[in-house]
């Protein structure tokens, strides 16, 4: 842990980390109360956290779990934070920004450093949503562009299976002045042996039990290990990947905003919505027909009838082809057999569900399903 510990720390650009969180949400929290501690302890009186429309939605939850009052601003035409949104929403309130970068459209934030200083200079922190680290490591690290925490989700970009559940690891890394306020334990070497220090003197307290989710945390080490520097060629292909998909669809499908992306693409289906009445779901609903696992949809919010796309670093150029056909034919059905799509899955076990009907009275037994 304490090894895995400080190669986050190294990639992050943070000084020291706890690996207790057990899920990405649950490191946002944590980080969110360390904030919080901090502000309180230094003698400021600040409630307010503010938000990128484009955010992911565990951040406002994070932050309202927390006691703060969320503030959100609007993306800019370029869809990234609009800074006189910014500077407008900024007072003696704020408390921090909570921002990923590259963000959920997968756009990098290119005014970070005007970012850091506008809530720096109003005695705020600025927190990292790790979810998209995977776009830059090796490239930039967070520390260094004015983050005072970063969260690493270990459960996507450190190799263990993201989504369905979990087990998940969230681990919260911090800059030297954040390291009493930590959740404690946290695992020390004195040159000799390895100990657990209890007695951090701001700290937030435990956040979970024992160490975090250990077996996801010996899977990112390991996977550090093996890649060691070509880290850095995890990130070159995940956003080649992205990019790729992006230059054989953009001539089909809607790209919001700018074209070139990092480690995800998000595309939007209003305009086949619009003419033919097929919408994302329905579409979503039809890859599974051709045998492959559907993306996000509808998120981010900002972009109207939305597909997520994150092929990451795993994928062949034989597994993008093939998606990137299946994108295509699906296109094609929408405009002459749009009907086929709007009822789509027909290949699965389970046919087309009711949606709602899922969400207020869901199955979560095998049993219960078989009857």
């Amino acid at each position: 842990m304490y090894k895995l510990g400080k190669a986050l720390c190294k990639i992050g650009g943070v000084d020291n980390i706890t690996l207790q969180p057990a899920a990405g949400a649950h490191g946002e929290y944590t980080g969110i109360k360390i904030i919080k501690k901090y502000l309180k302890t230094e003698g400021f009186d600040k409630n307010e956290i503010i938000v990128p429309d484009s955010a992911h939605g565990t951040n406002p939850a994070s932050s309202a779990m927390a006691g703060f009052r969320v503030v959100e601003i609007p993306s800019n035409e370029k869809g990234c934070v609009d800074l006189d949104a910014l500077n407008e929403a900024v007072n003696e309130k704020t408390a921090g920004l909570m921002l990923t970068n590259p963000n959920t459209l997968g756009i990098f934030e290119e005014n970070i450093k005007e970012i850091s200083e506008i809530i720096h200079d109003a005695k705020g922190l600025l927190y990292y949503d790790g979810a998209n680290l995977n776009a830059l490591m090796g490239f930039v690290k967070p520390g260094n562009m004015g983050f005072d925490l970063v969260h690493f989700n270990l459960h996507k970009t450190f190799s263990t299976p993201h989504g369905g559940g979990g087990p998940g690891s969230g681990p919260v890394g911090v800059k030297e002045f954040l390291k009493e306020y930590l959740p404690h334990p946290i695992v020390e070497y004195d040159g000799k042996k390895y100990y657990l220090k209890h007695d951090l003197k701001n700290s937030i307290g435990k956040i979970k039990g024992f160490y975090g989710n250990f077996g996801v945390i010996v899977k990112a080490y390991a996977y550090v290990l093996t890649m060691g520097n070509s880290l850095k060629k995890v990130s070159e292909i995940a956003v080649l990947n992205a990019n790729y998909i992006a230059q054989k669809l953009k001539d089909i499908y809607e790209f919001p905003y700018s074209e070139l992306r990092k480690h995800e693409i998000v595309l939007s289906c209003e305009k086949i919505k619009k003419d033919t009445g097929v919408t994302a779901l329905d579409i979503s609903k039809r890859i599974l027909d051709y045998g492959m696992h559907a993306p996000t949809i509808y998120f981010p919010l900002i972009v109207k009838e939305a597909l997520m796309i994150e092929p990451t670093e795993t994928e062949s150029k034989e597994e993008l082809d093939k998606f990137i056909d299946i994108m295509r034919k699906i296109h094609r059905e929408c405009y002459e057999n749009p009907e086929i799509v709007k009822s789509a899955p027909h290949n699965t076990e389970i046919k087309r569900l009711n949606t709602v009907k899922a969400t207020k009275e869901p199955v979560l037994s095998y049993k219960m399903l078989r009857r």
